[in-house]
């Protein structure tokens, strides 16, 4: 890789860890991407990989999509930033409207921005200061929710008053603004509310858990969360920043069948440009029209996002794309389990729309804790065998799952299978499958 090398030994000298943002770190470096084109990618040594990392979940149109490039090309000859509306912001408000049955929309530029409207909304609607949060999920690194982001089992506290530990640059008072409950649990969520009647402004929490391989919602918990918040007058807020446009054509609000007060969205809705939205209720997005919160940004709607959204949403992501994706999707997991199991190694996964996991654990994690304890070095074998097979898979091991996109083939799920084998094969010799680099929680 001396391509790769001399770009990143150069990057350290003018960018810390020679990284545009830490997550893209990797040992024993990081992956330098030349281009991409349609489900593939190559770094910059030449080396050409099937992408299911999908830049952490953005590319589900594929690279270069022809559509995403015509629009983006024809809006950049008529001038890229103006900080007013353009047409365009209209048909993205109305395609999302009706894709997750909420009749407003405001746009940011991050999935960050968008769940720290979130928070701010529902702080300004209800004049409270407490956020309930789910133990475990990542919501952006704003000051509201970068708590309770753990990496090891030790930091997580009593099941029934989770530690509220900030993270780094972030002070104890943000946090303690904060109550925390574990996931796919309505007892612990009922009496925290019951605990602090009247002080909570709302609840924020991805209705499909995705920082944890991919957890879905046990039957019923939506709908009790939906009710339990309604009952207590808080607000309920779905970070669907990595569901939405990418598990099915609504997002996990529609495919669930409960909708919140507010939705957040990001990543998948630019077709690759950066991009965010914030969507509520009628009630809530009054808030904004009449001055109790105002919604800003010098780059919302910026002319080229709206021009790439308005393309995914309506000609790239049709209803059709999730089910073919879906059923790729499946085969994948399908034959990667079989593959383990052939070796002894039990496994689970989940696939929805566009996204899948395979998880080396015999029972499924049903929250962030049961998740900890899953080994880490398997799932960072896997990372660098699926790599060394062609296969670009998120850097951060056992705690993301693989995107696809709308170019994926047959082919491209055969090479995921083969090395998921190789991966199986390797485990068959193997005794002591602990891995003290790769021990603590989540995060390489």
């Amino acid at each position: 890789m001396p391509k790769t090398m001399e770009l990143w030994e150069r990057a350290q000298r003018s960018t810390p860890g020679g990284v545009c943002t830490s997550w893209s770190s990797s040992r024993p470096v990081p992956v330098w991407v030349s281009h991409g084109s349609g489900a593939h990618v190559w770094d910059a040594d030449g080396t050409e990989y099937v992408d299911v990392h999908g830049g952490y979940g953005v590319n589900v149109v594929g690279h270069a999509n022809p559509a995403v490039v015509r629009a983006v090309q024809d809006r950049v000859t008529k001038g890229t930033h103006f900080a007013q509306p353009t047409e365009d912001a209209i048909y993205v408000a109305e395609a999302l409207a009706e894709r997750f049955g909420l009749p407003q929309w405001r746009f940011t530029n991050s999935g960050t921005e968008a769940t720290m409207d979130a928070f701010h909304i529902m702080r300004a609607i209800t004049g409270r200061k407490l956020v309930v949060k789910v133990e475990g999920t990542y919501h952006g690194h704003h000051d509201s929710a970068m708590v309770s982001i753990f990496r090891s089992e030790d930091d997580l506290g009593p099941i029934d008053d989770p530690h509220r530990i900030p993270g780094p640059g972030v002070m104890q008072e943000m946090a303690d603004l904060l109550r925390i409950v574990p996931f796919n649990d309505l007892a612990a969520l009922e009496r925290v509310l019951e605990q602090h009647r009247g002080e909570i402004a709302g609840m924020i929490l991805e209705p499909m858990m995705m920082n944890a391989g991919i957890i879905p919602p046990q039957p019923g918990y939506l709908e009790g969360v939906r009710a339990l918040t309604r009952k207590h007058g808080v607000l309920l807020a779905f970070d669907e920043v990595k569901t939405g446009l990418v598990i099915g054509w609504g997002g996990a609000t529609k495919l669930f069948g409960v909708t919140p007060d507010i939705v957040c969205l990001a990543k998948a809705l630019g077709g690759g440009v950066p991009c965010g939205a914030i969507g509520g209720t009628d009630e809530v997005m009054a808030a904004i029209t009449d001055g109790r919160y105002d919604q800003i940004g010098t780059f919302n709607g910026n002319p080229l996002t709206m021009a790439a959204a308005r393309a995914t949403l309506c000609e790239v992501l049709t209803p059709e794309t999730y089910v073919r994706a879906e059923a790729l999707g499946r085969r994948m997991l399908a034959g990667s389990q079989a593959a383990l199991a052939a070796a002894g190694q039990p496994s689970y996964g989940a696939v929805f729309g566009f996204k899948g996991s395979v998880v080396f654990h015999d029972r499924p994690a049903t929250n962030y804790r049961e998740f900890l304890g899953i080994s880490t070095g398997v799932s960072h074998l896997h990372f660098l065998v699926q790599h060394n097979g062609g296969v670009f898979l998120p850097p951060w091991g056992k705690s993301e799952s693989w995107t696809l996109s709308v170019a994926h083939s047959d082919d491209d799920g055969e090479r995921y299978i083969s090395n998921v084998a190789r991966v199986a094969e390797l485990l068959s010799g193997m005794g002591d499958r602990s891995s003290d680099l790769f021990a603590a929680g989540s995060f390489s």
